[in-house]
């Protein structure tokens, strides 16, 4: 049966219930009598033991352990895509800065300048740059923040904190990315769970899955054997919170590196090895007499609907190392999520013509289902 840490009270009456069956005649304890002050104690005592065996037993087991407990156990499975092992730590933004010479004789930009981005992050530029007229210099640099908070779009401006000679003080980038966040516990379990389920086998389907999810910033993978031919494997996979504002699709950047990394660990018999950027497909319906109507179960809905896109969607992918098409949304599923979301009674779901719905089937194998629009008549 399973096992129910008694609570404090609890374990006080029980302690004092000792006492008094061991002492004949005792029919109760007098407050702040000596005896009950002695049960009281001992329970509390009793109690901070229960709470940290059952803390304990949490702990020890991968799939409810946390934070320093859950990275002994990645420690000893994972390896990841910079050579570490357990835990993916946060990593530093990358790249390449335009800044402006207005010197017609040029200027220089000494290895080690800080330039000045937003959100208090800095940026050190890694080698000397250096022009003989006006106009762009480009630079590389490096983040000095680590996390996905040092990524900055083409076109966003930095500054020198103070400007070479020559120089505009305002910067523009040209490329920064890169930097990704320190895996969360729930992402490092997904992975340690998916490990143990699932041991090298020499490069079958999941291992292209856990070699790709070993690169910083990836948090879903599919692996699809033979899609593109016999002997081929295609990978497709999701950077959720590095690629937030993205939907969380892949740039060509994380492309690149999830390519790089796999090509040093698969086996060179595979014929022909393709990473590609899963395409989104939107889902739209229409939800008509639902109960409660307004803004705030709206946006239950649509949170309990995202959720569930995030656990069940899947481009093509492997079971048993066999290629399955890319995953059909159910409707049951879809209705599912929408009762669960809070504030939700009662409602009818049809198509977004309003006409009947019937389930979301992937026109193609590269397909993730993602949430469009809903109606709600």
């Amino acid at each position: 049966m399973p096992w129910t840490t008694p609570t404090l009270r609890t374990l006080r009456q029980n302690a004092r219930s000792y006492i008094m069956a061991a002492l004949q005649g005792a029919d109760a304890l007098i407050p702040n009598s000596v005896l009950r002050v002695m049960a009281d104690v001992n329970a509390g005592l009793a109690h901070l033991v229960l709470q940290f065996i059952e803390w304990l037993a949490n702990e020890l087991l991968p799939i409810t352990s946390t934070d320093e407990w859950l990275d002994r156990w990645a420690t000893l499975y994972l390896l990841n895509s910079d050579g570490s092992k357990g835990r993916k730590q946060a990593s530093f933004s990358s790249g390449t800065l335009d800044a402006t010479v207005i010197n017609p004789t040029g200027a220089t930009v000494a290895q080690g300048t800080i330039i000045l981005g937003p959100n208090g992050v800095s940026y050190q530029v890694t080698e000397q740059a250096s022009t003989a007229t006006a106009g762009t210099l480009p630079m590389q640099v490096v983040s000095l923040t680590a996390g996905a908070i040092s990524n900055l779009d083409t076109g966003a401006t930095l500054s020198f904190g103070s400007p070479p000679v020559g120089m505009l003080s305002v910067i523009t980038v040209v490329t920064l990315t890169g930097g990704a966040d320190t895996e969360t516990d729930d992402q490092l379990r997904y992975r340690l769970l998916l490990r143990l389920a699932n041991p090298p086998m020499g490069g079958n389907a999941n291992d292209y899955v856990q070699w790709a999810l070993a690169v910083p910033g990836v948090t879903r993978a599919w692996a699809s054997p033979e899609e593109m031919g016999p002997g081929t494997m295609t990978i497709r996979f999701m950077c959720d919170s590095l690629r937030a504002a993205n939907n969380g699709f892949p740039t060509g950047v994380d492309i690149t590196a999830v390519q790089e990394y796999i090509d040093t660990v698969r086996p060179v018999t595979v014929k022909d090895f393709f990473v590609v950027p899963p395409i989104a497909t939107p889902i739209n319906f229409t939800i008509k007499n639902l109960v409660t109507n307004d803004s705030t179960t709206q946006a239950n809905i649509e949170a309990a609907l995202i959720s569930m896109l995030l656990d069940k969607a899947a481009p093509a992918y492997a079971v048993n190392g066999i290629s399955q098409p890319a995953q059909t949304i159910y409707v049951a599923w879809i209705a599912e999520a929408i009762l669960s979301a809070a504030g939700v009674d009662y409602f009818d779901l049809y198509d977004i013509n309003g006409n009947a719905i019937g389930d979301f089937v992937m026109p193609n194998d590269g397909s993730l289902a993602t949430l469009g629009t809903i109606v709600y008549g």
